[in-house]
């Protein structure tokens, strides 16, 4: 399981609280342009569409520009391929709590292209203040 792209961002803004494996519907040179390292999950985001969850604003350019479609659109909504249940309790907690859908990581698990989602509380300012700190001391104890 080798991570090919990583929402850095999500990371430093939200509080991840569960996470998801879900599977994305791509066309083929889209599959080839993930495993190559060649995509942006930055401004990114999950949203539930009729009890279907979509990935929305990611933006995956085509492996090779000149044999895609000329219609190609890199940041158009894919489908994400969850189960019922996983969808239910994405919509029961969203709600409820008022959490956020965020994509995490987009890797290649065997032949597939998965995508891991969290589901998210945003911080605060002062626990982004708090994470920056902590990194901070990390690096100067790897430096010494």
């Amino acid at each position: 399981m080798k991570a090919a792209i990583e929402n850095k961002r999500a990371y430093f803004d939200y509080h991840i609280l569960k996470t998801f494996e879900a599977g994305l519907e791509l066309f083929g040179f889209e599959v080839k342009a993930v495993k190559g390292g060649r995509a942006n999950l930055a401004g990114s985001y999950v949203v539930i569409i009729n009890g279907e969850a979509f990935l929305i604003n990611a933006d995956i350019p085509p492996y090779q520009p000149k044999n895609a479609p000329a219609d190609y659109d890199p940041k158009r909504s894919r489908r994400l391929l969850l189960r019922r249940e996983e969808i239910r309790e994405l919509i029961g907690s969203r709600t409820g709590e008022r959490l956020t859908i965020v994509p995490l990581k987009l890797y290649s698990k065997k032949a597939f292209i998965k995508l891991l989602i969290g589901l998210a509380r945003h911080k605060k300012a002062a626990d982004k203040r708090e994470t920056i700190k902590k990194r901070e001391a990390r690096k100067e104890m790897k430096g010494f």
